[in-house]
Parts: C-alpha cells; sequence; structure tokens
C-alpha cells in the first residue's frame, strides 16, 4: 500500500476514534429531531449507556414513583452560563437540556423486573439485561421550557408527539400492565406547576431534591454544579433544605412522607398549581396539618373520595381518602391522576404508617 493512502487511513481511523471519544449535547430551540441520538444527550453502546462529556448525571433524594422503573438523568448547562438561586429556587439559562431515562431491568425472557438494584451510574448498567423504554428531554428556550418525548426501538429513540402505550410483561405480579409515554400536552399537566401562567418547569431540579450525593461521583451534587460552573448558590450547602429518601428507616417519619408527598403531589398540590382549588397542599412548603388535609372534607373529589369523609383522619390511614387515592388503580380515583398505572406499595405504606401516628380526632 503506497505511503499517502496508509497515512489517509491513519487520519481517518484517527477522526474515527476520536469522534467516537467525543459526545457532546446539541441544543435545537425550535423543531426537535425525529430521533434522539441527534441531540447527542446519551448513546446506547454494546457496553451501556454513555452519556455526554459535558452533561452530568443526578439524582433526587426521594423520586416521582413511575410504575417502578429505574431513572438515568443527565444535566446540561451551556458553556459560560451558570443557573442561580433565587428566592429557594434554581433558575437555569437557555440553553440547559434535561433529560431522563426510563429503564427496567429484564430476565431472559425480556419480562421487567418491578424490583430493579440499579442505583443510578449508566457505567453500572448492563444492556443485555436492561430494557430502555423512553427518554424524555425539557429543553430551555427562548420561549420558555419545551418538553419532548422518545422512545427507543433497537439502538435508538424516536419522536412521539403523541405519546405511546406500551405492554410490559414482568417477572413477578402483575404479571403485565400498560405503561404510558407521555403525550406533549400530558407533559404539561405535570410540569406546568403553576397552573395560570401555564408556564412548565423542571420538578425534580430544585435545591431540597438535589442535596444529595452523587451516584456517579459520590460528591454532594450542588457541590458538584458549583465545581462545574454551572450554579452560582451564595449560600452555604450544609444550610440549605435537603428532602428524605423516603426510604430510608433512619429517617424521621413525618420527613420521609412529606418528602415522598410533595415530589409525588406537590406540582400540583401548591398553591399555584393545577390542584390550588382542593385546598390540599402537599408541597415541603407548606407546614399547616389542615392544609396537608388533616381533618378536612374534600371539596371536589367526587367518587374519588372512595366514600370517606376527610383527606387524614389522624390514626385511620385506613379511613382517609389520600392512602385511598394513592392506593386505588382505578383511573377516576387515583392519584396522581397521570404517570402510574400499578400501586406505589413502599412510598403509600410510609404515608399511611405517618398517619397512623397522628394524635388527634375529627369532629
Amino acid at each position: 500500500m503506497h505511503t499517502h493512502k496508509k497515512l489517509a487511513l491513519l487520519a481517518s481511523a484517527m477522526l474515527l476514534g476520536s469522534c467516537e471519544q467525543t459526545l457532546q449535547t446539541s441544543f435545537y430551540p425550535d423543531q426537535p429531531p425525529q430521533k434522539l441520538s441527534a441531540w447527542q444527550v446519551l448513546k446506547k453502546t454494546t457496553s451501556g449507556l454513555r452519556i455526554a462529556d459535558d452533561a452530568m448525571v443526578y439524582d433526587l433524594n426521594t423520586a416521582l414513583f413511575s410504575d417502578y422503573a429505574s431513572k438515568l438523568r443527565t444535566l446540561h448547562v451551556p458553556r459560560d452560563k451558570q443557573a442561580t438561586y433565587e428566592d429557594g429556587e434554581l433558575i437555569f439559562p437557555v440553553g440547559t437540556v434535561v433529560s431522563k431515562t426510563f429503564l427496567y431491568e429484564t430476565n431472559e425472557a425480556g419480562h421487567v423486573s418491578l424490583d430493579n438494584s440499579w442505583q443510578g451510574d449508566p457505567a453500572q448498567l448492563d444492556p443485555n439485561s436492561t430494557r430502555l423504554l423512553e427518554t424524555r428531554l425539557l429543553v430551555n428556550t427562548d420561549q420558555g421550557w419545551q418538553p419532548h418525548s422518545y422512545v427507543w426501538a433497537e439502538g435508538d429513540a424516536d419522536y412521539k408527539i403523541t405519546g405511546e402505550l406500551i405492554e410490559l410483561a414482568t417477572t413477578g405480579e402483575p404479571a403485565a400492565f400498560s405503561y404510558l409515554v407521555p403525550s406533549r400536552n400530558q407533559c404539561a399537566s405535570c410540569h406546568a406547576t403553576n397552573h395560570t401562567t401555564g408556564e412548565l418547569k423542571p420538578i425534580g431540579l430544585q435545591v431540597r431534591h438535589l442535596h444529595k450525593a452523587s451516584p456517579v461521583s459520590g460528591t454532594n451534587q450542588l457541590v458538584e454544579l458549583t465545581q462545574r460552573g454551572w450554579l452560582t448558590l451564595n449560600a452555604e450547602v450544609d444550610a440549605l433544605p435537603a428532602n428524605a429518601d423516603y426510604s430510608d428507616p433512619e429517617a424521621e417519619l413525618a420527613h420521609r412522607a412529606r418528602s415522598y408527598l410533595d415530589i409525588n403531589c406537590g406540582h400540583c398540590h401548591n398553591p399555584e398549581g393545577a390542584a390550588d382549588t382542593s385546598g390540599l397542599l402537599l408541597h415541603y412548603g407548606n407546614q399547616d396539618l389542615a392544609a396537608m388535609g388533616q381533618c378536612k372534607p374534600p371539596i371536589a373529589a367526587g367518587r374519588g373520595s372512595g366514600g370517606f369523609m376527610y383527606s387524614i383522619v389522624p390514626g385511620e390511614s385506613s379511613a382517609s381518602i389520600m392512602t385511598h387515592r394513592m392506593r386505588t388503580q382505578d383511573p377516576g380515583q387515583m392519584m396522581p391522576e397521570l404517570g402510574r398505572a400499578l400501586t406505589h406499595i413502599e412510598g403509600t405504606n410510609v404515608t399511611a404508617t405517618w398517619i397512623d401516628q397522628m394524635r388527634g380526632k375529627c369532629e
């Protein structure tokens, strides 16, 4: 082979190798691409999932329940820009891209497990026993945060503006269920935390949810964000609020239950949320037990009340509307209304135990 051809092949190989090692996050402020790969947020490889070099894996103290799916979350903040901490809220710059990939561990037959052991590090994912279902993006543009859903098929994921219903067989009970990929409009039902303005926002990207060790580096995530130059806090990290891991038996019971209700219900049940007319406030900013539902009759629950009188009956979770709506799988009664087909037994049990230990009597 001639020398110049050898050099050309070597240069080509070096270029391909370089591309293989570089994965940057793209930004599409207008029309989203039809394939997730165009965003370069993450890439499926023979060894697992690889995230963009300019993105960070993050986790939440307590996560929103989604039919026992595990979630890989990534955050990208544009170069030379920063998020700020203002009035207790994290504000992210235009160009920020947030991804959340939903996945299950599987057996040899391809049935999904509802008891996943993965701890959040993409390097620890086994591609031979992992099923990727969907990746949701929230992209901060000049017109505000925009949601995009992609459904995985083989090595890439396809854009699904209308969402999709995926039938899954499981390794346990129930033997099967229908998993919902939300449509673009359904994304707004949770992420429009201010019902009046309709403005979409990330739910988990707040200090109280992020104040924990990274599943990858082990560093406190707020510290890691500041070290990357992505966040200006102007506050001591140790003095900032932190939600509990609801499953941590060492944490205070009330803190565990409140943290669970905060992330799963507080995006609607807050003074500006879609459920503001219910008078039931479950975001962590509310500390009034009556507003949380103690001895509070429903305003407009309809048959969702299950025939019970109060949202919370102290000492009697079995007579409380709250735990009834968390347990039922009746679409006309269950809460949250969207995002689950199954009952989160563990989260409901923590909430029920909290209610059972309350003192007082409804009169």
